[in-house]
């Protein structure tokens, strides 16, 4: 019987199983407690965003974006480091802390869990610039926050089988 996420979009787009995954991921990964914003995040001069494609029953894309602070201050967390620029290293835990993000998601809905795979994470820095998605089935996108640090996380779907 061919396995379909039609049946289950309501599960597979609730917006509390992306606050579940960011909670699990912070805590977990940075000892640090992160909750859901209601503001918007902090915007700062240069920015960092990860991107982690899904494919299989479920095609699309987690995007992690913060300003350079926020990442530093995550890869600090990560890694016991202190850092002043974003590095190597600080690109490479943003691009880990995506990963982790786009897995524990993608876990929280067995049959997605089971058949919808994930791409190497790919990070874009600089200033002005903007990521754009046509259509999508559904999109999900919040705003987080650990002590002055703030970060998006955004689900994108752009095909569902």
């Amino acid at each position: 019987m061919a396995v379909s996420l039609r049946e289950s979009v309501q599960l597979v787009s609730d917006p509390r199983n992306l606050d579940a995954s960011v909670e699990e991921v912070f805590q977990l990964m940075l000892g640090v407690n992160c909750l859901r914003d209601s503001g918007p995040a902090i915007i700062e001069p240069e920015s960092v965003t990860a991107v982690v494609g899904f494919g299989g029953l479920l095609s699309g894309a987690c995007l992690f974006k913060s300003g350079s602070s926020a990442a530093m201050k995550i890869a600090a967390h990560m890694t016991g480091m202190e850092f002043e620029e974003l590095d190597d290293t600080v690109k490479d835990a943003i691009g880990e802390i995506c990963n982790m993000l786009a897995g524990a998601w993608k876990g929280k809905v067995p049959d997605l869990a089971a058949n919808c795979g994930l791409s190497v994470p790919a990070v874009i820095t600089g200033r002005d610039y903007n990521l754009h998605v046509q259509a999508p089935e559904f999109k999900l996108n919040h705003t987080y926050r650990f002590g002055e640090a703030t970060f998006e996380v955004t689900i994108i779907c752009d095909g569902l089988q």
